[in-house]
């Protein structure tokens, strides 16, 4: 016979809320990272495991009659389109935010971006500095950086969307990038205090920077809605390289992000296995 200590407990039991789930982080592909037609790289990334893609480029030379097929081929696969770039070929033209004289192209470039977004059901528009400028003090660059990033977040916001800020490491792959660290990035989100500005955090153009990811992320995760991964050195696999990023997923997810975490790296191998690979990877990562 059952005590009635041990009857009281069992039917607390029963009548106690399940566990709360984990947070549920979205896993996004960068397509640039592929080769191939629209049509190849929405099937990769839905037999890889993927829920949602990206796009820095060659979602500005698609029509409407693209729009049109890649949205049918979404919803075939089941997967989203969260985030575009604003600034095509940004290094080449003249879209530096940090520069005053730049403001109404960059600004261009954002209601561009936007247009396309709407089309798409895109959450999220993404903006990088852009290249130093020449001839001004970091302090009026930063002056000009801030202002420009409200003025897009105006537009942004009036379309219901979310602008990302994103920094780029400026010693291997963008040289001349003004704003080049997540730690620098995280002032400029507090200082501009605006809620629908948040920051794309690349782990990679960190690593590269500052290192130290785990404490900076987890101070950056509140102001954060897509984190990017590849490996150091090369921008390959992650595991390839010199960040444990099983230990990086954890810390993310002890944070409560529910945001994305996408795959931006140049896979080593067949592009399939490594990015099925990278799935299984942090989704182990997140349920271990």
């Amino acid at each position: 016979m059952q005590s009635a200590g041990l009857v009281a407990t069992s039917l607390s039991a029963q009548t106690q809320s399940p566990a709360p789930a984990k947070p549920q982080i979205k896993v996004t592909l960068m397509l640039e990272m592929l080769k191939g037609s629209i049509e190849e790289e929405l099937e990769l990334a839905a037999r890889a495991g993927f829920q949602s893609v990206e796009s820095l480029t060659q979602y500005a030379a698609w029509s409407d009659a693209d729009i049109e097929r890649v949205k049918k081929l979404c919803r075939s696969y089941r997967i989203g389109v969260d985030t575009v770039l604003a600034q095509q070929d940004w290094k080449k033209r003249p879209v530096s935010i940090v520069d005053p004289a730049h403001r109404e192209t960059f600004l261009a470039d954002v209601r561009k971006a936007i247009v396309y977004a709407q089309k798409l059901d895109i959450p999220h528009v993404s903006v990088t500095s852009g290249l130093s400028a020449a001839g001004k003090s970091p302090e009026e660059q930063y002056a000009s950086l801030t202002e420009g990033i409200k003025r897009a977040a105006d537009l942004v916001a009036a379309a219901k969307l979310t602008l990302l800020v994103e920094p780029l490491n400026s010693i291997v792959d963008h040289p001349g990038c003004f704003l080049a660290s997540c730690v620098d990035g995280l002032k400029l989100i507090r200082e501009i205090n605006l809620p629908h500005v948040r920051m794309l955090f690349d782990l990679y153009h960190e690593q590269i920077m500052r290192g130290n990811l785990i404490r900076t992320l987890t101070e950056a995760a509140p102001y954060v809605s897509v984190f990017h991964v590849a490996d150091n050195p090369g921008r390959h696999d992650p595991g390839t390289g010199e960040i444990a990023y099983p230990n990086v997923y954890q810390a993310i997810q002890k944070t409560g992000y529910t945001g994305y975490i996408g795959m931006e790296y140049r896979p080593l191998g067949d592009p399939l296995a490594s990015f099925t690979k990278a799935v299984n990877g942090l989704r182990a990562a997140l349920s271990a």
